[in-house]
C-alpha cells in the first residue's frame, strides 16, 4: 500500500452516556412538555382600565375653578376708592386756596353778619346821642353851651362814637370770619370724613372680594379633596385588578418553577454507561499474531 494511502487508525474511544432513573424520567419530561407549551402561549393583554379618570365630582371642581371670576365687589371697591382719594385731593386744594385767598372767606360768611353789626351801631349812636342831649342841658344849666369847652367835648365825645363804631365794625368782622373758617374747617372737615369713609368703604367691599373668593377656593379644594379620595379608591380598584391579572396570568409559569425546583431538590442519581472502542488490528499485527500462536504451539508440544 502506498504512503498516500495509509490512515492513522485512532488507538482507543469511550464514549459515556447519562441517564436518568426511570422512576424519574417522567415528572422531568412532564416538565419539558409544559415548559414547552407555556413558551408557546401567546401575549394575553390586559382589557380593564389601568388609570382611573375624574369623577363628575372633580370635573364638576374643574368647572367652578375655571368659570372663577373678579369678585363683583373688586369694581365698585376700585372707584369708591379713586373717588375719595380724588375727593380728598381736591377738598385739601379747597382749603389751602381759601386760606391763602382772603376774598374765598365772604363765600363762607353769614349773610346776617352785617345786621347785627348795624344794630350795635345804632344802638352805640343812640347811647351817644343822650350823652350828647345830657351834656347839652349841662351846659344850658351852667351857662356854658355854645362855649370852647361844650364845643371840645362834643368833638371828644364825635371822636369816640367814631371808634366805637369802628371797632364794632372791626370785631364783628373778625367774628365773621373766624366763624366762617370755622364753617369751613367744620364743612372740609365733614367731607374729609365722608370721603374718608367712602375710601374705607371701598377698602371694605375689596376685602369683602378677596375674602368671598378665598371662602370660594377653601370650599372648592375641600370638595376637590373628597373627590380626589374616590379618585384613589378607584384607582387602588383598577391597580389591584392589574394585579390580580398578572398573577393570574403568571400562575402556571410560577407552578412551574415551583415544580422544577421540587425536581432539583431530589436525590437524583443519574446513571451511566461507558462504552469503549478499540481500532482493528492492521494485517501485519494479524500476521504477527498468527506467528506467535504457532511458535507457542510449537514449544507446547516439544
Amino acid at each position: 500500500m502506498g504512503k498516500g494511502g495509509s490512515q492513522q487508525q485512532p488507538q482507543s474511544q469511550t464514549v459515556t452516556q447519562t441517564n436518568l432513573p426511570e422512576y424519574a424520567r417522567p415528572y422531568f419530561e412532564n416538565l419539558l412538555e409544559r415548559t414547552q407549551a407555556e413558551s408557546y402561549r401567546g401575549y394575553t393583554p390586559y382589557e380593564g382600565e389601568r388609570i382611573a379618570g375624574f369623577n363628575p365630582e372633580q370635573e364638576a371642581v374643574q368647572t367652578e375653578v375655571a368659570g372663577m371670576q373678579t369678585p363683583d365687589q373688586f369694581a365698585p371697591a376700585t372707584s369708591m376708592t379713586t373717588a375719595a382719594g380724588l375727593g380728598s385731593l381736591a377738598a385739601g386744594q379747597d382749603y389751602a386756596r381759601m386760606a391763602t385767598d382772603p376774598s374765598q372767606i365772604q363765600s363762607y360768611m353769614s349773610p346776617y353778619m352785617q345786621n347785627v353789626v348795624d344794630m350795635q351801631k345804632q344802638e352805640a349812636i343812640r347811647d351817644a346821642q343822650k350823652q350828647q342831649l345830657g351834656a347839652s342841658l349841662g351846659a344850658a344849666r351852667r351857662g356854658t353851651y355854645g362855649g370852647s369847652r361844650q364845643l371840645l367835648a362834643q368833638l371828644e365825645r364825635e371822636r369816640n362814637l367814631g371808634s366805637q363804631l369802628a371797632n364794632i365794625q372791626a370785631a364783628g368782622s373778625q367774628k365773621a370770619f373766624e366763624a366762617a373758617q370755622q364753617a369751613q374747617q367744620f364743612g372740609a372737615n365733614l367731607g374729609l370724613q365722608g370721603l374718608s369713609q367712602a375710601g374705607q368703604m371701598g377698602a371694605q367691599l375689596g376685602q369683602l372680594g378677596t375674602a368671598e373668593q378665598a371662602a370660594n377656593l377653601q370650599r372648592l379644594q375641600a370638595q376637590a379633596a373628597s373627590a380626589g379620595e374616590k379618585r384613589a379608591l378607584e384607582q387602588q380598584r383598577m391597580d389591584m385588578a392589574y394585579g390580580d391579572f398578572l398573577r393570574q396570568r403568571d400562575y402556571p409559569r410560577e407552578q412551574l418553577g415551583f415544580y422544577s425546583s421540587i425536581l432539583r431538590g431530589l436525590p437524583v442519581q443519574m446513571g451511566s454507561t461507558q462504552t469503549a472502542y478499540a481500532a482493528p488490528p492492521s494485517t501485519v499485527q494479524q500476521l504477527g499474531g498468527l506467528g506467535l500462536s504457532a511458535l507457542g504451539l510449537y514449544n507446547l508440544g516439544r
